[in-house]
This record gives structure tokens, C-alpha cells and sequence, in this order.
């Protein structure tokens, strides 16, 4: 990865633990480069032995990740390897934690759903799958891994109504583990990630791996959801909405973008 394409930051200063930031103007939209560039980022966190604890969290406070985006040339890999990185870091010894301010969308929400803990400013942090008011269908993880988390009434709630949620909401349904007032979270998070570097490894990636094996999906469910969705571009409901998304302004810094979830219903 050369450093001036690089969008994925990561601060190593403190042993035992890398804080990841994620920057990628104007609206933090993931991409294919970007994608290649986490699993990469995956395979150095599956090396680094000292590893306990990662933490990603967003430059942008309007947009932790907007959503996936195809704006850029494809994944060095053809389609980018997103389930297969996602799937590393789930079982790898290494706890994850999602520090989220500002839009969590589509891609964007799957990412955080990828992580072992997800922590939220209630103030900023706002969830959202619009994928099905695009034309299209969550192809990342959430058709798998909300249903484990929130239940499958409200997993249908979230992924076929495409609205968004707010960060309260997203705790009160189990999308999050907490929303935490936004003056509180970084403390919040310091606090719990020096708590996770006073422990023993051993004990941390052993309870991490028994949990696994009750609280993960299927992972052959994850690739083949994850091959219809890409598939779901030439699908006419897709091809239909797309100009009138693009007219509107998605992918673009703005109010369309602000506001999607409420968007998305009136195409």
C-alpha cells in the first residue's frame, strides 16, 4: 500500500494496542481501496503477537463510514475480500472495538458490526442499512449478524424499512453494546482499553474464542450473501434507482447524505 493512497491510519504508540483511523474525504465512503487496505491491515493484526486490543474510530465526525462505494477502480482482488477480512479479524485473538461518531450506513454499519464491541456517542452516531431502498440488499454481514444481535423482528425492522436509527435506539435494540454521551466516550473507551491491556492475553483470546463459537455466523452464509449483492446492481429495481441516487447527491458531501435514512423513502 503506497502511503499516499493510504486511508487507513494506524497509531501503534501504546504496546498492546493500535488505534485505527479511518479518512477518506469528503464523506468517509469505503471503497475497494479501502477494502484492500483493511485486509491487509487484518493480516498485520493476526501477526503482532503483543496485540490485544484495536480501536477504530473515524477522522470525520459527520461520517464513521457513509457506505460502500464503487466510485474508485476495483479491489486489487477483483471484488474486494471484505467477508474474508471480516471473518479474520472475528476469530483472530484480538478484541476489536468500534468507536463511532457520525453516520454508520450499509458498508458502513457491517464494519462496525464486524467489530467485537461497538461504543457510540449518543449525541453523534447515527445507524442505518438503506440497502433495499436503493434496490439493492446488505451484502456485508448484516442479514447475518443483526438477526444475532437484535433479534429477527427487528433485524426485518431495520434492513426492509432502510431508515435511520438513532444511537439510544441502536443500544435499546442490541445493534451497540452502549451510546455514551459524546464528552464521555473517548474517556469511556481509555478507560476499558486500559483495562483490556491489564490483563492476561491468554485469558482474553481464550474467552473471546468460546464465545465465538456460539455468537458468529455461518461463515459460507457471509460469501454467499455477500456474492448476491453484488449481483443485486443489475438487478432493474437497482438500475432503476441508481441515476435518481446519484442526482440527488449520494456520495457527496451534503445534506442528501445527512439525512439518507429519510431520503431513501422518497425517491
Amino acid at each position: 500500500m503506497s502511503d499516499v493512497q493510504k486511508k487507513i491510519a494506524v497509531d501503534m504508540t501504546t504496546q498492546g494496542h493500535w488505534r485505527v483511523t479511518l479518512n477518506n474525504p469528503p464523506i468517509n465512503a469505503f471503497t475497494d481501496g479501502m477494502y484492500d487496505e483493511f485486509y491487509d491491515l487484518v493480516g498485520e493484526i493476526e501477526t503482532d503477537r503483543s496485540l490485544k486490543v484495536v480501536t477504530i474510530e473515524s477522522a470525520n465526525p459527520d461520517f464513521f463510514i457513509a457506505h460502500y462505494s464503487t466510485a474508485e477502480p476495483r479491489s486489487r482482488f477483483g471484488t474486494p475480500r471484505w467477508i474474508d477480512a471480516a471473518t479474520r479479524l472475528a476469530h483472530s485473538d484480538v478484541i476489536s472495538i468500534a468507536v463511532i461518531r457520525g453516520r454508520a450506513r450499509g458498508g458502513g454499519s457491517e464494519f462496525t458490526l464486524a467489530c467485537d464491541i461497538r461504543f457510540a456517542s449518543q449525541e453523534r452516531a447515527i445507524f442505518g442499512q438503506p440497502e433495499v431502498g436503493t434496490g439493492l440488499i446488505p451484502g456485508g454481514g448484516a442479514l447475518q449478524r443483526l438477526p444475532l444481535l437484535v433479534g429477527r423482528a427487528r433485524a426485518l425492522e431495520i434492513i426492509l424499512g432502510a431508515d435511520d436509527f438513532d444511537a439510544t435506539t441502536a443500544e435499546r435494540y442490541g445493534w451497540i453494546n452502549r451510546a455514551i454521551p459524546e464528552a464521555q466516550l473517548d474517556a469511556f473507551v481509555d478507560n476499558f482499553v486500559r483495562r483490556i491491556l491489564s490483563f492476561d492475553k491468554q485469558a482474553l483470546s481464550t474467552c473471546k474464542a468460546t464465545i465465538n463459537q456460539i455468537g458468529l455466523p455461518d461463515d459460507t452464509q457471509l460469501r454467499a450473501t455477500e456474492n448476491t449483492f453484488f449481483k443485486t446492481f443489475g438487478w432493474p429495481g437497482a438500475r432503476e434507482r441508481m441515476p435518481k441516487l446519484l442526482e440527488r447527491g449520494i456520495g457527496k458531501a451534503g445534506e442528501f447524505e445527512l439525512n439518507l435514512g429519510h431520503h431513501i423513502g422518497n425517491l
